[in-house]
């Protein structure tokens, strides 16, 4: 958050730029004063492959919130969905000698730092799941507690670093600072979820463009995250090739027609799909409803099977508790719910941006999700480690050597005086 109280989130999609200028409101609330988004481009599956083009969509989504907001953006939180995601959860442990846990126990803590992390990887986040004494979890603050053994469990999540310095080196080109860059689903979650759905196990689904990312939160913290290159776009993709027809049609063929569910009523409704390379005014080539529902709904079971897949191969299905929230402007489709429902066999909802003063309605979809979560971790304490002077992971890019000798030298001061 800036000093004057503005906070600026952008997300980069593969679908579209959107970005967000608020302040804070009533309460916990946000009130959003400026809103731009622009079609993205130069961007796939969550990753740049055109700097130029993609810088130009920035900038485009950047001035349209800006304008709107009668305010300049400085510093921004940054949201991806690519950037191929994944996440581990660490022990880190000390000895207390039966005394009280202080501040400096818990300095010295995050002082053993973690296991290595690969040199091509970044650290996008790393969140304390809890901490035990002697084996007792579900302790959120163990100051002042007496034990023998101090440990805390933290979950990290890493990205692709060539995609984050992408997207980085993408943002600063447009004359902006990036003051974090955080996941996805980690923002849509923040930004939809109730506290009850966070305390007792809840996955949350942002289905994108190009992307489909999805976290597990439990007992109020992300506890796993990942993504799948397949998203909304996929399905347009899909839509044109079957169907012969331009990607501005089948977009539309979606959108107005499409569906995740197959019904009686397909086989006896009809569409017009203009083909390639012909005049749609002149084109009169009427397919079944049936045939489209048809390649929209095998391209969506597959989205949801990978997701499901991948949660199944680590064994995370057993954390997710039984409900799912959808997110994303590709979770409108209609039978979507229905078919996630049957797919993970648990409830299912769509969630939206909730606790976000004058959003426009046009804005205050599912398909925002994401970046309003960005204004949100923009606001509220996540107990990120990132934070904390003492986390030093091999994945801070060698914190302490940064700190120099006087910081080193105070660290030292603070654990022994």
């Amino acid at each position: 958050m800036a000093r004057n109280g503005l906070i600026a989130a952008l997300d980069i999609g593969s679908s579209k730029i959107c970005c967000l200028i608020g302040v804070p409101g009533e309460g916990e609330n946000i009130r959003v004063i400026g809103i731009g988004h622009h079609v993205s481009r130069g961007i796939k599956s969550g990753t740049i492959v055109d700097m130029d083009a993609a810088e130009e969509s920035v900038t485009a989504a950047v001035l349209a919130a800006e304008r709107m907001a009668g305010e300049t953006a400085r510093d921004v939180v940054v949201g991806v969905a690519g950037g191929q995601l994944s996440s581990r959860l660490i022990d880190m442990r000390i000895g207390l000698n039966g005394g009280p846990v202080r501040d400096s126990d818990l300095r010295r803590l995050l002082y053993n730092g973690g296991p290595e992390i690969e040199p091509n990887r970044v650290l996008l986040h790393a969140l304390p799941v809890g901490y035990s004494i002697d084996g007792s979890n579900g302790i959120h603050d163990p100051r002042g507690l007496h034990g023998q053994v101090l440990a805390v469990h933290v979950h990290e999540l890493t990205a692709s670093a060539t995609a984050i310095r992408n997207v980085t080196t993408c943002v600063e080109r447009c004359h902006l600072n990036v003051s974090d860059v955080v996941a996805s689903p980690f923002a849509a979650g923040l930004a939809t979820l109730a506290r009850d759905e966070m305390e007792l196990g809840v996955t949350v689904i942002d289905i994108g463009g190009g992307a489909t990312s999805y976290a597990i939160f439990l007992e109020g913290t992300p506890v796993f995250a990942g993504s799948v290159p397949v998203g909304g776009s996929h399905v347009t993709n899909d839509i044109a090739r079957g169907l012969a027809t331009p990607l501005a049609h089948a977009e539309r063929l979606k959108t107005l027609h499409g569906s995740a569910l197959p019904s009686i009523s397909d086989e006896r409704e009809t569409v017009v799909a203009p083909q390639v390379g012909e005049d749609p005014s002149n084109s009169q080539n009427h397919i079944p409803k049936s045939f489209l529902v048809s390649i929209i709904a095998a391209r969506i079971e597959e989205v949801l099977e990978l997701v499901r897949g991948e949660l199944d191969a680590v064994g995370a299905s057993r954390m997710a508790g039984r409900r799912i929230v959808l997110t994303g402007g590709g979770c409108q489709l209609p039978g979507l719910q229905e078919l996630a429902a049957r797919t993970f066999d648990r409830q299912v909802r769509v969630g939206s941006p909730v606790g976000f003063e004058a959003m426009a309605t046009a804005t205050s979809g599912p398909a925002f999700a994401a970046c309003a979560g960005l204004l949100r971790f923009a606001t509220v304490d996540t107990g990120d480690l990132r934070t904390q002077a003492g986390y030093s992971s091999p994945a801070v890019d060698g914190l302490l050597g940064r700190l120099g000798p006087l910081g080193r030298l105070g660290g030292w001061l603070r654990e022994n005086l």
